[in-house]
């Protein structure tokens, strides 16, 4: 099963980084409600980065580290990949 770190931009230009099996549904769940806490009030967000992986635990293993950066760095690898969606 392919699992994806996907990083989304909520209205007020937040970052929030998370994983799944299925980006558009992971999406479509946030922007309904029904996803993450943490955007509520943030909505509609909107992919901006993803990468594929072919087991959850390098994708956790990626998400952690990601999360762990500031978002200057964030940024940076957001700019670099705009291609790739």
């Amino acid at each position: 099963m392919k699992w994806f770190v996907y990083i989304v931009r909520g209205k007020d230009d937040s970052l929030y980084t998370g994983i799944t099996t299925n980006i558009s549904r992971r999406i479509r769940e946030h922007n309904n409600k029904t996803g993450a806490k943490s955007l509520k009030g943030k909505l509609p967000v909107k992919l901006v980065y993803q990468e594929e992986y072919t087991n959850q635990r390098e994708a956790a293993e990626r998400e952690r580290n990601i999360k762990s950066w500031t978002r200057k760095y964030k940024l940076k690898l957001i700019l670099n990949n705009k291609g790739n969606l």
